[in-house]
């Protein structure tokens, strides 16, 4: 006990002194990632984009039905579309386009408690891209392989919630070819293609800012948590949600006094981050969750629990600097981990979540902002041009299977 209270008082004057440093060096931290300084990259000039005009059946139409489609996790697909309408970079001349993107709104299908449903998914997407290849020529030049598509499901392309099925599924056939802008992230996983751009989830950007406490606050809270670390509805059993590593979070840390963690969601929970050194940020049923955005929005550091992952614009954000790298085995030690990293090195972490660039990196505003996530997404798929002309597929060529897949995905929607 004396030990952990040692520590705390350290690491509290040191965070009190590191809220004056950012403050005083916002301006002169650079952040850089595994391609350069490319968070301040200028995409507009370097790619133009045609907007397909779909029936208002796949997009707008399922968020007048749903309007908390707006509001959830998912809802990137939304704002990509409304921001490219609007974008320097949209094209109205296909001929001319580098990428073109199909708006679908393929989560925006939920439940009484607001969870979205994959299962209609999979034939929204096969009309939207029989409709595509039917009436425009674009798509069977390449068979997709210049379209991107926004994919935010729990495991992407996959379309199902639950990790198992998700593989068993595997990615939609006919996206196989396609470049897919996702929030679900892992090295060697069957639902990330190669070449897919990770994106972070949407978090609400208005309703984060009004919870802005005043700049130096002091951090008090060591390590903060607000969640599930059981699923008792999914995972009955016990073991399987999380791969077991948000229970042992609370099995071994529920009486830790550095340990501010609970089931419960306090209306104080923005405020709360901003109080706190680190914030856990394992996975759940994905290795991703809006806590990610929300721990560098609020510059708390991010304690990642999720082995394998592949963070939002990893080429742009240096995220081994920014965060704390757990592996799921090591979640019993995450007290002795924590407690050992050097002042020094928390001060340099939370001097470059201060800089303004890396928040925006992960918001989703409206309207857009300079070097926001809509940026980096148009900044990922500007550094895969030019194409590779081995795209463009000769007269009469088919690569894609058109009947492969689950028997239900080929039903009509």
């Amino acid at each position: 006990m004396r030990k952990w209270v040692w520590v705390l008082a350290v690491i509290f004057a040191f965070s009190f002194v590191c809220g004056i440093e950012a403050e005083q060096r916002l301006r002169t931290e650079r952040i850089a990632g595994s391609a350069g300084d490319v968070l301040e990259d200028d995409p507009v000039g370097r790619l133009k984009v045609y907007v397909y005009d779909l029936p208002s059946k796949y997009n707008k139409k399922l968020l007048q039905k749903d309007p908390r489609c707006l509001s959830h996790m998912f809802a990137a697909e939304i704002y990509m579309h409304r921001f490219l309408l609007s974008s320097p970079v949209r094209t109205l001349n296909p001929e001319e386009a580098d990428w073109f993107y199909t708006p679908i709104y393929i989560t925006c299908d939920l439940t009484p408690t607001g969870l979205p449903l994959p299962f209609k998914s999979p034939r929204v997407m096969r009309s939207a891209i029989q409709l595509i290849s039917s009436n425009w020529p674009f798509w069977n030049r390449t068979e997709g392989a210049d379209h991107f598509f926004v994919v935010p499901h729990d495991f992407g392309a996959c379309f199902h919630y639950q990790e198992e099925k998700a593989v068993e599924r595997g990615i939609l056939p006919l996206l196989h070819r396609a470049t897919l802008v996702q929030t679900f992230g892992q090295r060697n996983h069957v639902c990330l293609n190669e070449g897919s751009i990770t994106i972070p989830p949407y978090a609400p950007f208005q309703k984060m800012q009004a919870h802005q406490i005043p700049p130096g606050t002091l951090r008090s809270i060591f390590v903060y948590f607000r969640g599930l670390f059981y699923d008792v509805n999914n995972d009955p059993e016990g073991g399987y949600y999380a791969r077991g590593a948000r229970a042992a979070v609370w099995e071994n840390f529920k009486n830790n006094p550095l340990f501010d963690i609970s089931s419960d969601h306090p209306t104080t929970y923005y405020e709360d981050m901003q109080r706190a050194i680190f914030c856990l940020c394992p996975l759940g049923w994905a290795p991703w969750s809006p806590r990610l955005v929300e721990a560098v929005v609020f510059g708390c550091i991010p304690v990642i629990i999720a082995d394998d992952i592949v963070l939002p614009f990893a080429d742009a954000i240096p995220w081994e600097e920014i965060g704390v790298f757990v592996a799921e085995e090591d979640v019993p030690n995450l007290d002795t981990i924590l407690t050992s990293i050097p002042p020094e090195v928390i001060l340099r972490k939370q001097r470059l979540l201060a800089n303004p660039s890396m928040k925006w990196a992960m918001l989703f505003p409206q309207p857009a902002q300079p070097g926001d996530a809509f940026h980096q997404i148009l900044n990922g798929l500007a550094r895969k041009l030019p194409h590779n002309k081995g795209i463009y597929l000769k007269s009469g060529e088919k690569i894609l299977n058109w009947t492969a897949g689950p028997a239900g995905d080929l039903k009509p929607w």
